[in-house]
């Protein structure tokens, strides 16, 4: 997990160091200082000597000989504070800072805000409200007021927090997963199968420590029928190198893997985000994303949206609100992107904003921020997006979940219950661990459900790659678009519970395949919606249901819930333009013979006329109505009833 330095500047610090003149926080000369002993003076000066060339251990010896030399040099205990502040050491700059107020509370009054500071570090929050109130009535610069009266408001937070706390029982995922090493940013599959996370871990090859004495790689560990985490294994070459390569994201369906990598040849700044696809039980070599995903600047922490066609991710480019901001790209068509566009100031502020996870349900974010009012460090947030598109206020998961530390990376299963987290003090170990919880219920997305299954030749079983996309038929809004694998057409598709969605499959040479359904329950990865998906070739005397074409009751009009099949039934005809089909409508035996074979004819005509209107030529359509003269399933049911009342197309001919 990585630690970030806290937000107070170190003007008294650094006021010695670059120059050894005033600022404006300290309006004396090196000369003027507190002390009338020349021995605590020139340890003093050493010691900034020291700390300037990064010899912190050094530093602190000659402050506190400086403090030896002399108790009551103000200057030393201040100046050791903002360094014991800068390294994190807040103990320590808590014992110094109090020792300058003692000794005079008004010689340097920020002290009271880096006193505050570092209290809300440590999680002290009542003792960080009272230094910071010390700020209303002394001379501080409105900068310093202002960031006090932010810290302030994290302290009410806190404390309100503290006496509120959500459900949280958080359960480390064991030694399968967990090691001496530091393991965090989590990822899953919709359906809970698979992880990947990524591991810290010393170099054991001397002619890469150039790159760095340690490095990341990722792991992945599959689920067994038990429900536990298998032991995870190096996710190894292409994806894996000598290089960092960290903060991943893989898609719904585990078939592309969205991830950060640092330095590399091909890099266009520190760190950029990178692209493989699955085949089987490889992946593909990387490729950069390049312009206008990665700059110049940095670029990090992928997630891609279930749908595969919006990425969002992390950078501190030109344009941001703050230090880091989220950004969104939409994918244009197959390996080009949109110009990314700044998540704007709901969610972004002039702090840090980072590790942004989309649900499968593709309206909840969650993400990690240190500048939205939360417990002190990086807090984790989510955000969902209204009707309209735009996203809510973000609400901080509460107290114990985020605490004084950084909590940075989250993600949640698709059944919006599970959890996933990593952290470095759940535990008396100084390595960061993963972990999983139960997420409360007022904090949980929209559940997501999982269809799988396998796509193949309707004649010769022979698995097939195809494309296929999801739709929800009252929006019209594609939920999820990808591919079946290669080999083994293998398919996994994340499915909002409760919408009236299309299922649409199709291959060059082959009849595209449609169905409708609506499933009211999140089924977990032990029960999943199982679906195989045959699809017929192009040849004479074939037909296709058209699952998805609604009319109104009794009606040859079409409703619009029919719009997204009768363009893909154009598509399928543009592609194909020897093909020849005839448009048929069926009904089911309710009512008179003569009613239900005019229906059908005007039903089918209503399809035909929507296929002239969108410039398929009227030589290769034809329509007819059957009546109830074909059915495929019984009448003696309501379910058998409802299949025949049906519109198909079957092919007359294909040049």
């Amino acid at each position: 997990m990585r630690k970030f330095f806290p937000g107070g500047i170190l003007v008294f610090l650094f006021s010695f160091l670059v120059i050894f003149t005033p600022s404006e926080a300290y309006p004396q000369t090196d000369r003027e200082l507190t002390t009338t002993s020349n021995r605590a003076r020139r340890a003093f000066q050493d010691a900034l000597q020291k700390f300037n060339y990064r010899d912190v251990d050094g530093a602190e010896e000659s402050f506190r000989e400086a403090i030896d030399h002399d108790p009551d040099f103000i200057e030393a205990h201040i100046v050791l504070g903002e360094m014991m502040q800068s390294i994190r050491r807040y103990e320590e700059a808590i014992e110094a800072f109090q020792n300058a107020v003692q000794i005079n509370p008004d010689f340097f009054p920020n002290a009271f805000y880096y006193l505050g500071e570092s209290y809300l570090a440590m999680g002290e929050y009542s003792r960080a409200y009272e230094s910071l109130q010390q700020l209303s009535n002394r001379q501080v610069s409105d900068q310093i007021k202002q960031r006090a009266a932010t810290l302030i408001e994290k302290c009410e937070f806190a404390i309100e927090a503290q006496k509120n706390p959500v459900p949280f029982e958080p359960i480390n995922l064991g030694p399968n997963i967990n090691t001496e090493n530091e393991e965090y940013a989590p990822t899953l599959t919709a359906d809970e199968q698979t992880l990947i996370f990524t591991r810290k871990k010393p170099r054991d090859d001397p002619s890469f420590f150039h790159l760095g004495y340690e490095y990341e790689d990722f792991y992945i560990s599959f689920r067994d029928e038990d429900g536990q985490w298998g032991p995870a294994e190096n996710l190894g070459p292409p994806i894996n190198t000598q290089h960092n390569e960290g903060a991943q994201s893989i898609s719904a369906d585990g078939m592309h893997l969205y991830f950060t990598a640092c330095n590399r040849p091909d890099g266009m700044g520190s760190c950029d985000i990178y692209y493989a696809r699955r085949a089987g039980d490889r992946w593909s070599e990387p490729v950069n994303l390049g312009p206008p995903i990665n700059t110049p600047a940095w670029e990090s922490q992928p997630s891609i949206s279930p749908d595969g066609r919006t990425l969002y991710f992390t950078s501190n480019r030109s344009g941001n609100h703050g230090k880091m901001d989220i950004w969104i790209s939409t994918q244009v068509r197959p390996g080009q992107w949109s110009e990314p566009q700044n998540l704007g100031k709901v969610i972004n502020t002039t702090g840090r904003e980072m590790s942004p996870f989309i649900h499968p349900d593709n309206r909840t974010l969650f993400f990690s921020s240190d500048g939205h009012i939360g417990m002190g460090g990086m807090d984790l947030f989510y955000t969902v997006k209204d009707s309209l598109g735009d996203w809510e206020e973000p609400v901080n998961l509460g107290y114990p979940i985020n605490t004084y530390d950084d909590e940075i990376s989250l993600v949640v299963g698709a059944s919006g219950k599970e959890a996933y987290f990593a952290s470095g003090h759940q535990s008396d170990t100084s390595s960061t661990d993963l972990y999983f919880f139960e997420l409360y219920e007022q904090a949980r997305p929209t559940p997501v459900s999982y269809m799988k299954g396998f796509v193949f030749d309707a004649n010769t079983r022979q698995r097939l790659e195809a494309r296929f996309e999801l739709v929800d038929l009252q929006s019209e809004e594609v939920i999820a678009e990808s591919y079946s694998e290669r080999r083994t057409g293998e398919f996994l598709i994340p499915i909002p519970v409760g919408a009236n969605l299309a299922l649409n499959v199709w291959r060059d040479g082959y009849l595209f395949f449609s169905e409708n359904f609506a499933f009211d329950d999140a089924r977990t990865q032990v029960d999943p919606h199982l679906y195989d998906v045959p699809l017929q070739p192009i040849q004479e005397g074939e037909s296709v249901v058209l699952r998805n074409i609604f009319f109104k009751h009794d009606s040859h009009e079409l409703l619009p819930e029919s719009i997204s099949e009768l363009n893909r039934l154009v598509e399928l005809l543009e592609q194909n333009p020897g093909l020849k089909i005839e448009i048929s409508g069926h009904t089911d035996d309710t009512g008179s013979f003569d009613y239900n074979m005019n229906l059908s004819e005007k039903r089918a005509l209503s399809v035909y006329n929507y296929l002239l209107e969108h410039d398929i030529n009227k030589k290769r359509l034809s329509y007819k109505g059957y009546a109830d003269q074909e059915p495929i399933a019984t009448n003696e049911t309501e379910e058998g009833r409802a299949k025949n009342r049906r519109t198909e197309f079957k092919v007359m001919g294909n040049d």
